[in-house]
Order: structure tokens, then sequence, then C-alpha cells
């Protein structure tokens, strides 16, 4: 018999009951959270889902990082500088940085300090075929790469190419020790050896990961105390995410991250906020995130069809009430999408209310002009979709069909959805772009034509011959404001042409407990335990009072 709200909020708290630690029993100088998709490999040459990031990101160090507003900051290296032709960076690296203490060193102590040839080797090796690492993508634009003493380090370019600093702050560019990496050859994700915050202790396959406080780590807070605050963090491997949220309300897990449809609708109320039972124990925390979901069109798949006519395309897109969708079926996470492809946190993104709006009158009129009045005379359109996404395409049928397109929804696997996305077999898609770096490049190479999908990102197969100019064009320019406005001339374009619908831009979503302080996301979902800290009840009560951190709704004026 299906279990009543009622019910399983009584048995909840029973278990909160029985199972909550008290305070002396807690030790706050461990944190801990479950990684249902598990981790595959602790080496950052293979950081290329969300479970191993967030491991590699506590474990490595980059070059140069971005903080919370996407901003770049100095990591490893301490400053660098660009020539003027754009093509060389020159790193001085910072003179304090020790990789993590393991038997390796013992022969040769003083290889424990990072030099500029541990940099050369890391970058190097993304390029080694023999690796095949997925992050070979980050050094293509690298003519070469060499060490100038042993505290700089020189990057030349094939050509100029702005993004480049960004994609060295990715998980990907963690600098390793050549020493602990050449011994340990394959077996280094398993033996991974950095210098960040946390060193590697334990690995029990299918059941847990223990990362212990680097005792040298370098950085310090504006205090002058050295970080992290943590002793150690501790990662289960519960594969249910329901039981992560269940461990959550149990005080076995510390937060957990995004929202499983096992127990959104009992966490969060109508309007996106915590329900009421659960305001006390817990804290909701929201930040935009660069991913954009959205529905794409297989232009080759759709030759010969009605759909070719991208006033057809933009019918379909008008169709569709965003804010009802985020409101209804997302529970208010996420900034539905009145832009174009870019969110609104990118530079080079159109203004909010400029791009996508709910107009059933003017999808309408586009069907009419495009010689099919109230859908008459269209076949049907058939979007292709997971399971998980069903009701997002149910709401979209229905949006379409109120102004007279047949609309048919085909649910597959995830896998199988994959591979008919990167075949382009499909002609309608539903799919979701996360930005790998913070710049607008990222996001419009989805339609640059040299990027056909299976061999890259573009799975619409869009081709605009004008548009391939401009994307060549803004990969190389140095100047931040022309690069802005065309990449607004580029969105604009692709308005036009309809070859996506963007649907809504995400939120990152974490849920903790009132007693943490510095879980607070980021636009790119990372998990940066440096600065977080547990808080005691007493301290607590002196505070302020501590509220959900709410991502702001962008007005119709924009950014």
């Amino acid at each position: 018999m299906k279990q009543t709200a009622l019910y399983k909020f009584l048995v909840v708290n029973l278990l909160l009951a029985a199972c909550t630690p008290t305070s002396k029993e807690r030790d706050p100088k461990v944190f801990r959270y479950n990684e249902a998709s598990g981790i595959s490999s602790l080496d950052p040459a293979f950081a290329r889902v969300q479970s191993n990031i967030w491991a590699v990101g506590m474990l490595f160090n980059t070059l140069v990082e971005l903080d919370s507003a996407l901003q770049l900051k100095p990591g490893l290296a301490v400053r660098w500088d660009l020539s003027d032709d754009g093509l060389e960076y020159r790193f001085k690296l910072r003179s304090d940085v020790w990789f993590h203490r393991n038997p390796c060193f013992d022969a040769f102590p003083e290889s424990r300090r990072l030099r500029a040839s541990d940099v050369v080797f890391s970058l190097n090796r993304l390029k080694d075929p023999v690796l095949a690492s997925p992050g070979i993508w980050i050094v293509r634009p690298i003519d070469s790469t060499w060490a100038l003493g042993t505290d700089s380090v020189i990057v030349r370019l094939k050509e100029p190419f702005p993004p480049f600093l960004s994609t060295l702050a990715n998980a990907y560019c963690g600098v390793v020790s050549q020493r602990a990496a050449e011994l340990a050859g394959s077996e280094f994700g398993r033996q991974p050896v950095g210098s960040g915050p946390f060193a590697f202790k334990r690995w029990i396959p299918n059941e847990k990961m223990v990362l212990r406080r680097h005792p040298d780590y370098f950085e310090t807070d504006a205090q002058g105390q050295s970080l992290p605050y943590l002793e150690s963090v501790s990662i289960r491997f519960l594969p249910d995410r329901k039981s992560s949220f269940l461990a959550l309300l149990q005080g076995q897990v510390d937060f957990i991250s995004g929202l499983d449809p096992s127990y959104a609708d009992e966490l969060l109320d109508a309007s996106g906020q915590l329900s009421a039972r659960y305001r006390d124990p817990l804290v909701l925390l929201k930040a935009p995130y660069l991913n954009t979901e959205y529905l794409g069109f297989g232009l080759e798949a759709l030759q010969g069809t009605p759909y070719a006519n991208p006033e057809v395309r933009k019918a379909v897109g008008w169709s569709i009430d965003r804010e009802a969708l985020v409101r209804y079926l997302r529970r208010n996470v996420g900034i539905p999408a009145r832009g174009g492809m870019l969110p609104n946190a990118l530079e080079g993104s159109i203004p909010m209310g400029s791009g996508w709006q709910y107009d059933p009158e003017q999808a309408a009129e586009a069907l009419r002009l495009a010689g099919y009045p109230g859908g008459v005379g269209l076949p049907p359109l058939v979007l292709h979709t997971g399971a998980e996404y069903l009701d997002i395409a149910e709401f979209v049928q229905s949006s379409a069909q109120r102004i007279g397109i047949p609309f048919e929804i085909e649910v597959m696997p995830s896998a199988a959805l994959r591979e008919g996305m990167a075949n382009a077999r499909f002609g309608f898609f539903r799919g979701s772009w996360i930005a790998d770096y913070p710049e607008s490049e990222n996001y419009l190479a989805l339609f640059y034509s040299p990027n056909y999908s299976p061999n890259g990102p573009n799975y619409t197969h869009f081709t605009d011959p004008s548009y391939d100019a401009d994307y060549e064009a803004l990969r190389g320019d140095l100047d931040r404001e022309s690069r802005r406005a065309r990449a607004q001339s580029m969105e604009a374009r692709l308005l036009e042409s309809a070859p996506v619908l963007p649907l809504w831009y995400d939120e990152v979503v974490r849920c903790t407990t009132p007693e943490w302080r510095g879980l607070t996301p980021d636009p790119l979902n990372r998990l940066d335990l440096r600065r977080v800290r547990w808080i005691r009840a007493d301290v607590r009560k002196q505070e302020a009072p501590q509220t959900p951190s709410q991502s702001p709704r962008p007005s119709d004026s924009g950014r």
C-alpha cells in the first residue's frame, strides 16, 4: 500500500529521534557526504564527472583558480603575465607549496616541494595518447610548455585564446607530483599525490573513502589561520539517492546536493522553499548554475519536413510557458530561460526578457505565415527524452498541442539518448549543457560547424558560415567588450534560426544542517571545503539568523 506523506513524516522523525547523534558524539572536524554515483578515479586527468571532480579538487591545486564570482585568482601561480600578441603566458610559482607526505619522497625529501617541472609534466601528461585523458581538449591550444628554472613556467599557445586561463582552473589541470605519478603509473588514480588541502588516506570500494587534512598546506584565512579548518573528509557510497536524504536527516551525512525526485516533494514546498517540518533541522542553499536545459532540433534529420522551417520551430518555442514549467514541475528550482542559450551569469548573454517568451498568439501567427495555420498539415513532432524528464516532455507536448502541433514522446534509456544525439539520428531531443569553463565561447561552440557530433558538441548540426566566422573571431578576440558584443550578436542569430529552445537555466541546490558554514554553492557547482567549519549551538545563537541563500530572479532589464 502506498505510504502517505504523514506516514513518511512520522517514520522519518522516529528515525531522527533514534539515530541523530548528540553534539558530544559528533566530531565537528569531520565532514561527511554521500557520493551516490561513486568515484572512478582520483587522477586529475580523469576528472570528467562531478563525483571525480569534487574529490580531485580537494587533493590537487591548479595554477589559477576561479572564485565564487568566477573571477580569476592565484592558485599555485602567485602571478602571471601575457605577451602583447596573446600567445605566451609566464607563470611565477609559489615557493611554499609541498606535495602530500608519501613514501615516494623518502629518498628525495626535497622533491616534495612543487617545482616548475611538475607543472610542465602535468600539462604535457594530458596530451599523452597512452593516458587517453578526456581532458586533452584543454591542452590542444598549447604549442609548447617549458620550465624556466624551478619557479617559472612558460606556456605558448598556437593562436590567441582568451578563455585559456579559465580552462587552467579546470580540475583536469590539477598539478601532480611528477615523481609520484611516474612511480605509480596506471595506479596513480588510486594512489594520488597532490598539493591540495586534503591528502588521500583510504579507499574501500563501494563503501567509503577518507581524506585527511594536509598539514603542510600553504593557504591561510584572513586571520592567518591555516586552512583547511577540517581534519578529514569522509565519503560514503550509498547508490540510492533517497538513502542520502535519510542519512542527512539521521545525522549520518552533513549535506546533500541536487534534488532527486525520490525526495524532492518531501523536502520542498510548492514555492521551492523547505517544507515547514524541515525548516529547523535543515538549511537550503541555492545559487545560479552554468547549466542550460534545452530542447534541440536535429536539423539534418528534419530536412524535407516542415520542421526544417525555423518559423515552425520558433512556434514551438513561443508555445512554452517557461515560468509555469519551473514553478510547477521544478518547484521554483531554476530560472526560466527568457534569454538565449547563454545563462544570464555569463558575459555575452542577451538580456532576460529579450529572448524566448511565452506568446501563444505569436506562435499561432508563425504557423500561419509558414503555411500551417492551426498546425494543419504538420506531421507529428517526436521528442526523444529520458524517463526522468517525462513530466517536462509532457508539459511541452501539451503546450505544442494547444497551438495545433501534433506531438509525440519517445522515452528511452539515457545511454541510447546520448548515442542517438551524438550520431544525429533524432529530429527533436532533450539536452543540457554544463559549462566546462565560465566563458560564452564554451556554449557557442555547440553551434560551430566543425564541431559536428560525434566528433564535437554540435548535436543539432546547425551550420551558418557567418556564425562560424564570428565564432573563430570570438576565440581569438583579446578585447573583452568586443567579445561581449560578438557573443550577443551570435545569440541573436541563434534565436532567429532556433536550432535549440532553452527551457531553464539551472540552479545548484544544497541542503545541510545549521551547524555548517562555508558550503554556499557557486555557478560551477564545485565542492570547496577549505573554509567549511562547524559552529557550536551556543555560538549560533549569538549570530544573526541564517537564512536560505536564494539566487536572484533576473529582471526583464537583464544583467
